[in-house]
């Protein structure tokens, strides 16, 4: 037990070692507490709920825009971002689960403008060889243009193309 004397030589106070130790941790607890305290952050604002979702909705239906296009459309609608936030942002938006998928639509918006074409040997029974050449449209799988030829050259091959 201890004693606080005032000028008197009067106890003011008697407490325990252990009540002073417990009013130490309180205080220390209280200096930490208020040196650890949410202190208002520099730099740019929070990005709103709104703006992340309008990142989203834009990576999702234009895969094929960037960080900066996204950034430009945003400027354009009057927000106010820089080009390394929206890049966070869309690196951060939900990805479609199967890459192939945008390939068969690409396919198949595309089909009527798409053309295959190839040029292959054919080994004949004298033991000669036919250049083949043809070209199919993918839209009904029909062969637009096909020619043979036993002596192939560079202008032959253009014909063909130009012909196609």
């Amino acid at each position: 037990m201890l004693r606080l004397w005032s000028r008197w030589k009067e106890p003011l106070i008697l407490v325990t070692p252990r009540t002073v130790v417990g009013w130490h941790r309180a205080g220390f607890r209280l200096y930490w507490k208020w040196l650890s305290r949410a202190k208002p952050k520099g730099g740019r604002k929070p990005v709103s709920k709104e703006i992340r979702g309008l990142i989203f909705q834009m990576v999702a239906e234009s895969p094929t825009w960037g960080a900066p296009r996204i950034h430009g459309e945003l400027l354009k609608l009057g927000f106010d971002l820089s080009e390394p936030t929206v890049s966070r942002w869309v690196q951060r938006a939900p990805r479609p689960p199967d890459p192939t998928k945008r390939w068969l639509t690409f396919l198949r918006n595309h089909r009527e403008a798409i053309a295959a074409m190839d040029f292959f040997t054919v080994p004949t029974l004298t033991f000669g060889v036919l250049y083949c050449f043809f070209v199919i449209g993918h839209d009904r799988r029909r062969i637009l243009h096909h020619n043979v030829t036993r002596n192939p050259n560079a202008l032959w091959v253009a014909l063909q193309l130009h012909e196609a």
